[in-house]
């Protein structure tokens, strides 16, 4: 009994260390303002992610590292292997964030040892543990959250500050370990950044993307993912002489909308529930454009979706006269899960690693994508870790810097408990 006291007091000791270098690094990556914007079609969509993507280089190479950035912004570095016989793993996260809310002159705000209760961010704007009741399991825990008017960033710079963390714990404690490969994308937000991966600068057995989510999450199945675009033509004439000849295409986008089943919207669904998401809409009497996001976890009733806009579509058409809606479909990436099953390591390593640590991990699918997911359909087994960041894209994001430091712990093997053994 004294020798559990003593171990979890070593781990105690351990995570608050760890959590004194993840606060500070997190702090100094999310003061960079790396927006990504989705209407310049380059990679990357901003300039100013080369801001980060420097800095880590330079961060990389300090602790040892051969690093490079890209002409497409990618950080790529590599950590050689102290002992033989061991798996390649990459590690990977990305730098933007989302071009909806803004990401410039974050203020993150450090509450240590959170007592419970209303936090204030500024503008008005709280985090309410009855609204947001994630916080009622963060009680003494050091959390960072946002000044109530921008995002905070830790979706993904949370992921990139415990992955630097975990490089410089390694090398410090000249810990047993295969070949390390690291990589910081851009433009992940906007599903683009990705697409110009460089394979061969990663050169791994599998990999894992930190990113988002609560501490405790691992996942290795996400979204399938289309996206629509719906275009209504009108036919605009004076009010006063409109009597059946106006067509009002403001009106007509509401009513394609309204043909789609209204339970398959986000805020009805959850776990395996797939949705239509219409993230723009904007027109007037004369035209009217809608954009949808598509998602589901099962392929077949993801074009079960896809079919209900060709139905809506047609019957638009059929109702108004051919040519009022025009409708475009785009997939966009697939399941990772499809893949993976027929390669387990990544998992297995993963689930291995929680239950060392005394982590009681929920498996879960990811309501989303990740780089992963494209890397896993690019040879390269990517499932997802989460960091321990709440509320991602929206002014009430935080991080809890504590889980942080307990995923720290997870892949710095061997853990904290097998060196006090040792």
């Amino acid at each position: 009994a004294a020798s559990d006291v003593y171990k979890r007091q070593y781990i105690e000791f351990e995570e608050r260390n760890l959590i004194m270098e993840l606060l500070e690094r997190f702090l100094n990556y999310v003061k960079i303002d790396t927006m990504s914007d989705d209407t310049t079609g380059l990679t990357p969509s901003t300039n100013k992610q080369y801001v980060l993507a420097n800095k880590l280089h330079d961060e990389l190479e300090a602790l040892g590292l051969t690093a490079l950035v890209n002409d497409k912004c990618t950080v790529y570095a590599t950590l050689k292997a102290n002992k033989e016989g061991m798996d390649k793993i990459g590690l990977l996260a990305h730098m933007d964030t989302i071009p909806e809310v803004s990401g410039t002159n974050v203020k993150p705000q450090v509450i240590e040892n959170y007592t419970g209760g209303i936090i204030k961010l500024g503008n008005g704007e709280v985090l309410d543990p009855n609204q947001f009741e994630a916080l009622k399991k963060e009680i003494g825990h050091t959390i960072v959250t946002t000044s109530g008017d921008t995002v905070l960033g830790c979706d993904d710079k949370g992921g990139i500050a415990v992955i630097m963390t975990v490089l410089e714990e390694i090398i410090k404690e000249n810990l047993p370990h295969g070949e390390i490969h690291v990589a910081f994308t851009p433009d992940e937000e906007i599903g683009t950044g990705i697409l110009s991966f460089d394979t061969d600068l990663f050169p791994v057995d599998y990999a894992y993307t930190i990113d988002g989510e609560e501490y405790e999450e691992f996942s290795y199945e996400n979204f399938n993912a289309s996206s629509a675009t719906v275009k209504i033509k009108g036919f605009e004439i004076h009010p006063g002489a409109a009597k059946g000849k106006m067509i009002n295409a403001a009106k007509v986008a509401m009513e394609f909308a309204s043909l789609l089943p209204q339970a398959e919207c986000p805020e009805y669904t959850d776990g395996y529930d797939g949705f239509n998401h219409l993230t723009e809409i904007k027109g007037n009497t004369s035209e009217a454009t809608m954009h949808y996001i598509l998602r589901n976890h099962d392929s077949s009733k993801l074009k079960k979706q896809k079919q209900d806009f060709v139905n809506a579509y047609s019957f638009i058409n059929k109702k108004y006269g051919e040519g009022t809606c025009i409708l475009d479909i785009t997939d966009s990436y697939r399941n990772m899960r499809e893949i993976i099953d027929n390669d387990m390591r990544s998992v297995n390593k993963a689930l291995k690693a929680y239950h060392e640590e005394g982590i009681d991990v929920k498996v879960v699918p990811t309501r989303g994508g990740t780089d992963g997911a494209r890397l896993t359909f690019m040879g390269i087994c990517t499932p997802n870790i989460g960091t321990g960041g709440y509320n991602c894209h929206g002014i009430h994001e935080y991080a809890d810097i504590t889980e942080m430091a307990k995923i720290c712990l997870l892949y710095t093997s061997p853990s904290p408990r097998d060196r006090q053994k040792s």
